[in-house]
């Protein structure tokens, strides 16, 4: 989704002496949507208006701040975005600020697609811009692992190995086998062709800065709510709250982490701020060469999961799930290979057996389709699990300081002050609210309910180890003190898994 907006009054940005809490009256806003599902762009604004993110706003706010929301019908994957004249007349004329964050994250994704959303959309974004009368600032929303193939990365545009008139010319010539070819030689030290079109986009951005300013905020991994709307609030399963969604149903036991490297993780609220903030210093200050922003933590207040590692599985006793099938138990893990090797017995079987039960039970089975997505899913992103990135960004401290005093209060983006074992407390509750929807009322069954899951899950135990200790008896030939022997012993090995 794109985002510009208009103001009430034609200077449209306000003093920098001012600060941000002195927002114009904003006019309106334009979303560009495009109709999905059949779903005309209209309910699908109505969709999003009643989306959790707005449950503490509309406690003080009626339902009538939406009508500033004005949804634009269009596709930056489609050749003038797919606006009719009257929308791309109204834009052009009352745009003042415009926020780019269309883009397709698909990891997995051909370079046909990535190149027609992430590339020319951009492309088609930016020719647009300059034709809008009144614009002030246009936000680009990239990522930082555009530059995954460095380890340490400054805030500002690194060379491209190819062109983007180059690569678009392909697309253009070559058929999808043949672009799949030859898709790794033109990745090159990129993992995939995510990274390889979102850093080309960026360069297609630099070429505009001339024309009107232009800034770039590169987001990490984009994680849960620190404070707005509420702390831990969030509806992506990507990254930690997507293994805490799962660990919290107690069918996530085992994750692969390393527990000692730094991970950037970035609350999603820091970079909505940032992104905010930008629209206004950049039109401000009317800069006429691009401005790279790293809206990242790797620096400024680095995570590492030994920090919160010991308290994980007390987060999730503490705020357990009334869903839960088993009990919680996870458990981290140094690498890929260790991980494959428990997953087969704290995963894969217990997957087999529930599944069973659910097809003899009328339920739809689906915890042996989870886990085979995961275990796909590790494969390819092995490489952003146990690589440390260092995202170096003194010019995000340095705008973040220079803001007044309450617009820091109201736009906090300074992820220096962030305290990560809260944090976790916050994103565990968020999980258990926003992605398994569960509210706070059945907090106490979910706890009665955990106490029982506790004690089938020791009985289950003493069972399963205690059939292993009398199979290998059975087998060997053992005397019977050799039971416990066997039975103690594969509950340690196990347990080393």
């Amino acid at each position: 989704m794109n985002v510009t907006w208009q103001t009430g009054r034609s200077h449209s940005i306000s003093h920098p002496s001012s600060g941000v809490v002195f927002f114009p009256q904003v006019g309106g806003i334009y979303l560009l949507m495009r109709p999905k599902k059949g779903k005309a762009i209209e309910e699908r604004l109505q969709e999003l208006t009643k989306n959790s993110v707005f449950e503490q706003l509309l406690e003080s706010q009626s339902a009538d701040i939406f009508k500033k929301l004005i949804p634009v019908s269009g596709d930056v994957g489609e050749n003038f975005l797919g606006l009719s004249q009257a929308d791309e007349a109204m834009i052009v004329e009352n745009t003042n600020v415009v926020i780019h964050s269309a883009a397709t994250l698909d990891f997995q994704a051909t370079l046909r697609p990535t190149v027609n959303i992430n590339l020319l959309g951009t492309k088609r974004v930016l020719e647009l811009c300059t034709r809008m009368r009144n614009l002030k600032s246009m936000v680009h929303i990239s990522s930082a692992y555009v530059n995954s193939y460095l380890t340490e990365a400054e805030e500002k545009l690194y060379p491209c190995t190819e062109t983007a008139q180059k690569v678009v010319d392909l697309v253009d010539t070559l058929n999808d086998s043949a672009l799949d070819e030859l898709l790794p030689k033109l990745l090159k030290d990129h993992p995939n062709a995510y990274t390889f079109t979102k850093q080309l986009a960026e360069h297609e951005v630099n070429k505009h800065a001339a024309q009107f300013p232009c800034a770039i905020i590169r987001p990490s991994m984009i994680t849960g709510a620190w404070k707005e709307p509420t702390p831990g609030w969030t509806i992506s399963k990507n990254g930690p709250q997507g293994f805490l969604m799962g660990a919290s149903k107690g069918v996530i036991r085992r994750l692969p982490v390393g527990v000692d490297l730094v991970y950037d993780y970035i609350p999603v609220d820091a970079v909505v701020n940032q992104t905010l903030v930008l629209g206004w210093y950049m039109g401000t200050n009317s800069f006429r060469e691009v401005k790279v922003f790293h809206c990242t933590t790797s620096t400024s207040n680095p995570f590492k999961w030994r920090s919160v590692v010991d308290q994980m599985n007390d987060y999730l006793h503490k705020y357990p799930l009334k869903s839960a099938i088993w009990y919680p138990r996870l458990k981290f893990v140094s690498s890929l290979w260790v991980y494959k090797l428990a997953s087969i017995f704290v995963h894969i079987l217990p997957a087999l057996v529930l599944d069973f039960i659910l097809r003899v039970t009328g339920g739809r089975p689906m915890l042996m389709r989870l886990h085979t997505n995961v275990w796909d899913s590790l494969n390819r992103l092995e490489k952003f699990i146990f690589t440390e990135w260092k995202y170096h960004n003194p010019a995000t401290q340095q705008l973040a300081q220079s803001l007044p005093e309450q617009d820091k209060m109201l736009f906090n983006f300074n992820v220096s002050q962030l305290q990560w074992p809260e944090y976790f407390v916050h994103l565990t509750q968020g999980v258990r609210r926003y992605l398994n929807n569960e509210k706070p009322k059945s907090l106490d069954a979910a706890r009665r309910k955990d106490k029982v899951l506790l004690v089938v899950d020791i009985v289950f135990q003493v069972l399963i180890f205690s059939l292993v200790g009398w199979l290998f008896t059975a087998v060997l030939g053992s005397s019977s003190s050799s039971f416990w022997l066997y039975g103690v012993g594969s509950y340690l090995l196990f347990n080393l898994l």
